[in-house]
C-alpha cells in the first residue's frame, strides 16, 4: 500500500548518496554487476581468471551469481562449494535458488557430494540426517561418521522456562564435572531474547557466560561514534557522520547541527572550517573544543590511524560516560578499536577493512579464553554457523519460537527454519540435547505474566524422535507416554494431568 512512497524515499536516498559520494554495500555489488553487463567490459574483467572458486555459495544472493555469470561467458571454469541444508540467511537476502539452480544456469555441471562427516558421532548424524530430510527440494545426502557414540541426543520436555534454565545448568555442570570446560559447551536459541531467563539464572549461580548476536560490534552506538570522526577526515562530504559527530556535545541538537553542515558545505567542505561557525552560547566552549580535535586530527594527514583513536578517545571519554549506559564496557570496546587501527599505516585501509570485514563482536577481538578464564558460550543460531563445541543444548524448541511465529507465513520461510533447526543440532561433536518449555513468558522482564503454552516444535516428527531419548520433567519416559510429552496426540486430559507434576 506505500510502494509509491516507498519508491519516492529511495530514490531520495539514491540522490544523497551520489552526492556525499558514498556507497552502500548494495552498491559494491550493483555497480559491479552493471558494469558486468557491458560485453567488452565482462570480457575485459573476466578474462583475467582463468578458474573462478567460490565458498558457502548458498549465503550468496541473486546478484552475487548474476556477477558471476557475467564473468564466466568465455569459459564456464567455476566451481561452487556450498551447503543448501545450510541456507539461512535469507533476511541478507541470500537465497537457497542459486544453489538449487546452478545446474541450470551451467550446464554439464558436475556434483560431488562430500558426505562423511569429521565432527559429530553417528548417533547425532542420525537425528540430523531425518531433520533435514523434512526439505521438500534440496540435494539429497546421508552424512556419515567414522566416530560412534553411545549416547543418542535427547529430547527434554519441561514444564515452563525456569525448569529449561535449571535443566540446562544442571547438564552444564555435570559436563564440566566430566571434564569438558564451559567453553566448549554452547547453549543456541533462535532469537537473542530466548536466553534472557537463562542469563538471569547463570548470573545468581555465578556461571559466566559469554553472549553472541544481537548487535554486532559495528552496530553499537558508541563504536559507531568513533568511526564517524574517521569517515568525516576521509570523506568530507559525509552528511550522516558529521550529523552523529556535531550532536554529541552538550547543547548542539538537530537544528544547530543541521546549521553547521551547511557553514561546512558552503565552504566547500574543508573540515577546518567548523571552527569559524558563530555557535550559540550553549555550545560554544563544546564547538570550539570539537573544532580543535578536527583540526588536528585533520593536520595528522592518512597515516598511524591507530594514534588518531587513542586521540579521538581522550575527547570522546567524558561524553561517553555523559551519554551512555554501561560505560566502562563500551570503553573496553574503543580499547579494542585502537588495538585493531594500530595495525595499520593507513586510515583508509583500516577503514576499508573494518567496513567490509568487521569483527562480529568483542569476543572476536579478545582472543580465546586462557588457561584461567572459561565461560558458557550462549549464541543466537545465525551467530553459531561455521561453529563447533562438545556439547550443544539448543533450547526453546517449541513451535512459535523454532520455527519463530515470525517466519511460517511461506514455505519457503519454514523451510528456512527447518535449516535453522539443522544448523544447530551440526554445531555438536558428542552431546546434544534439545529442550523446550510447555510454557513460557512473552514478557519474562515486566511487570505482565502473560504467557504462551507450547507444543514440541513441528521438525521433531515421530520419524525424528525415535532416534533420541526422550526426557520429560528429569525423569525418562516410557514410549507410550512420549506422545503425550511431544503433543503430537491430544490426550488433553493427560497433558493437563502432567502440568501438576
Amino acid at each position: 500500500m506505500w510502494e509509491e512512497e516507498l519508491k519516492a524515499l529511495f530514490r531520495e536516498y539514491v540522490t544523497r548518496k551520489q552526492r556525499q559520494n558514498i556507497l552502500d554495500y548494495d552498491d559494491l555489488l550493483l555497480y559491479l554487476y552493471y558494469s558486468l553487463q557491458n560485453d567488452e567490459l565482462a570480457e575485459s574483467m573476466g578474462g583475467r581468471f582463468d578458474h573462478i572458486l567460490v565458498d558457502e555459495y548458498q549465503d550468496t544472493n541473486r546478484i552475487q551469481a548474476g556477477i558471476l555469470m557475467s564473468m564466466r561467458r568465455s569459459n564456464k571454469n567455476i566451481v561452487v562449494v556450498g551447503d543448501d541444508a545450510q541456507s539461512i540467511y535469507s533476511f541478507r537476502s541470500a537465497t537457497i535458488r542459486n544453489m538449487l539452480d546452478f545446474p541450470q544456469q551451467f550446464p554439464g555441471t558436475k556434483i560431488v557430494t562430500l558426505d562423511q562427516n569429521y565432527r559429530s558421532i553417528q548417533p547425532i548424524l542420525d537425528t540430523t540426517n531425518r531433520v533435514i530430510a523434512q526439505a521438500h527440494e534440496r540435494y539429497s545426502k546421508d552424512l556419515w561418521s567414522d566416530r560412534q557414540g553411545d549416547q543418542r541426543p535427547q529430547l527434554i520436555t519441561c514444564v515452563d522456562e525456569i525448569h529449561q534454565d535449571d535443566e540446562v545448568i544442571r547438564l552444564v555442570l555435570e559436563h564440566y564435572e566430566q571434564g569438558i570446560p564451559l567453553r566448549k559447551q554452547a547453549v543456541l536459541f533462535r532469537a537473542a531474547s530466548h536466553s534472557n531467563s537463562l542469563e538471569l539464572a547463570l548470573t545468581r549461580k555465578n556461571i559466566p557466560f559469554h553472549k553472541y548476536g544481537g548487535l554486532r560490534f559495528l552496530e553499537t552506538a558508541h563504536i559507531k561514534d568513533l568511526i564517524s570522526f574517521l569517515r568525516i577526515l576521509e570523506n568530507p562530504r559525509d552528511e550522516i557522520a558529521w550529523f552523529r559527530v556535531l550532536q554529541l556535545p552538550s547543547g548542539v541538537g538537530p537544528v544547530t547541527a543541521a546549521a553547521i553542515f551547511d557553514h561546512i558545505r558552503n565552504n566547500q567542505f574543508n573540515v577546518m572550517s567548523i571552527t569559524t561557525f558563530e555557535a550559540p552560547a550553549a555550545a560554544r566552549r563544546a564547538l570550539v573544543e570539537l573544532g580543535s580535535l578536527v583540526e588536528e586530527l585533520a593536520k595528522m594527514g592518512d597515516e598511524d590511524p591507530g594514534v588518531q583513536i587513542e586521540r579521538i578517545r581522550e575527547f570522546y571519554e567524558p561524553l561517553l560516560w555523559r551519554n551512555y549506559e554501561n560505560p566502562e564496557p563500551r570503553g573496553n570496546d574503543i580499547e579494542y578499536l585502537g588495538l585493531l587501527a594500530a595495525g595499520y599505516q593507513s586510515r583508509q585501509q583500516f577503514l576499508v577493512d573494518l567496513i567490509l570485514d568487521p569483527p562480529a563482536s568483542t569476543g572476536n577481538l579478545a582472543g580465546q579464553p586462557t588457561k584461567d578464564e572459561d565461560w558458557l558460550v550462549l549464541s543466537t543460531i545465525h551467530s553459531a554457523k561455521g561453529l563447533e563445541w562438545d556439547v550443544v543444548y539448543l533450547i526453546h524448541a517449541a513451535d512459535g519460537c523454532l520455527p519463530s511465529d515470525m517466519s511460517t507465513g511461506s514455505d519457503e520461510e519454514i523451510a528456512e527454519e527447518l535449516r535453522l533447526a539443522y544448523v544447530a543440532m551440526t554445531r555438536t561433536r558428542d552431546f546434544l540435547y534439545v529442550l523446550w518449555p510447555q510454557r513460557y513468558y512473552l514478557r519474562p522482564f515486566g511487570l505482565s505474566d502473560k504467557h504462551n503454552y507450547a507444543q514440541c516444535s513441528r521438525f521433531f516428527t515421530d520419524e525424528v524422535v525415535n532416534t533420541m531419548d526422550e526426557v520429560t520433567l528429569g525423569r525418562r519416559v516410557s514410549p507410550e507416554d512420549a506422545v503425550i510429552q511431544t503433543g503430537r496426540k491430544d490426550d488433553i486430559a493427560t497433558r493437563i494431568r502432567y502440568m501438576w507434576e
